[in-house]
């Protein structure tokens, strides 16, 4: 995309009943979304926010489903100052909006780019050739390398920019890699959230989402971290958080037809390697939660750099007890310059339709991998 201000067309991330509108600029600028009559300000307290790299408009998703549009606006700062601020003249830029319809859904799902930008976006536009325009995206962890360097956060935006051109709602989920490094510790500024938080739900059209983040994949006193982790907490939380949406009743909506749970780290699998498969007695009561009370039909994952589908009761399931089916969803494969390779990356597309859940794996050479029926 080619803007004097914009890096790349904003993202529409589904937080809970909204959407976080989050757009990357090149300079400081005041930033707001007009739809309706009405705007929606990135401020804080009162204030337009404008010494960020990262803008984000909190829209409630009622609002923009039923306008199907908005505008984007900012103006360019010219001088931020304590009295008589300049700016530049408003700039406007108009997008459609696609909610997600009740049925008949086709969602795309990437995990594990490490960076890498051609090679999933590729893939995803091969998955559609044959099932038609994606209706959701899901970025499932890892999208970045690492947090090391700020710019490895444009990673996000620019395959959300290409697949989804600003126009249909992205589901965004923290991975371990995103956890090292830096600006690992700011990472939420740059990415959606609630309440600071990288575990939510998600309620989008007829789908149901609970994003579990497992924070890094080795225990905390692992000497790679160097004394910067402390997930035993960070998962703790979520178990109490998982039995407030159970005595919520949230999930039990009847309007809601698919029911999901999104996690970078397929926690109920096994590694068979023993620095690795951590926090058993707490990953066993999230299984044993959304088994017993929640009743998901699908687990999306990645993580593994492996593809494959595991059913509960099969030879996968012999760790925790997978509460669903469990698809894994990537295979990632840098390219080496001296050796002659490109980059590779294999995702995952699924089709929701008249209740049922069918998964194809896609890979950047347009193989496509046979429909797996989930439901």
């Amino acid at each position: 995309m080619e803007n004097e201000m914009l890096k790349t067309h904003p993202a529409v991330f589904a937080v809970e009943d909204e959407y976080q509108i989050m757009v990357c600029v090149k300079e400081p600028c005041l930033m707001w979304v007009q739809i309706g009559e009405e705007k929606i300000f990135d401020e804080s307290n009162g204030m337009l926010r404008s010494n960020v790299t990262t803008h984000r408009m909190h829209v409630p998703g009622d609002l923009l489903n039923r306008e199907k549009k908005y505008t984007l606006c900012w103006r360019k700062v010219i001088d931020r100052k304590p009295y008589f601020t300049q700016t530049e003249e408003e700039q406007r830029l108009e997008y459609s909006f696609r909610p997600v319809p009740e049925d008949k859904i086709i969602i795309y799902h990437v995990s594990d780019a490490h960076k890498m930008i051609d090679a999933p976006v590729t893939a995803a536009r091969h998955f559609e050739k044959k099932y038609g325009k994606i209706d959701l995206l899901i970025l499932n962890g890892d999208i970045p390398n690492h947090s090391g360097d700020i710019s490895q956060f444009d990673t996000v935006y620019e395959i959300v920019s290409a697949l989804t051109g600003g126009e249909i709602p992205t589901i965004f989920s923290r991975g371990n890699h995103d956890m090292r490094g830096v600006h690992a510790e700011t990472f939420a500024e740059y990415t959606p959230n609630r309440y600071g938080n990288t575990y939510y739900t998600v309620r989008i059209g007829s789908i149901a989402a609970i994003l579990l983040d497992c924070g890094e994949d080795k225990e905390d006193s692992c000497e790679a971290y160097g004394h910067t982790i402390c997930c035993h907490q960070f998962r703790q939380r979520q178990t109490k958080w998982l039995r407030q949406i159970v005595d919520g009743k949230q999930f039990e909506d009847p309007s809601i037809r698919y029911k999901l749970v999104i996690s970078h780290n397929p926690f109920p699998l096994a590694l068979k390697q023993e620095r690795f498969d951590i926090e058993q007695d707490i990953y066993g009561e999230w299984c044993s939660i959304l088994k017993n009370e929640i009743q998901p039909d699908l687990l999306m994952a990645g993580h593994y750099h492996k593809q494959f589908v595991s059913f509960p009761g099969d030879e996968r399931d012999d760790h925790l007890g997978n509460p669903c089916p469990v698809a894994v969803c990537c295979i990632p494969r840098r390219g080496d310059a001296e050796k002659g390779t490109v980059d590779y990356h294999a995702g995952a597309g699924f089709l929701f339709e008249n209740g049922s859940i069918t998964c194809c794996f896609a890979d950047c050479n347009g193989v496509l991998s046979g429909e797996i029926v989930i439901k």
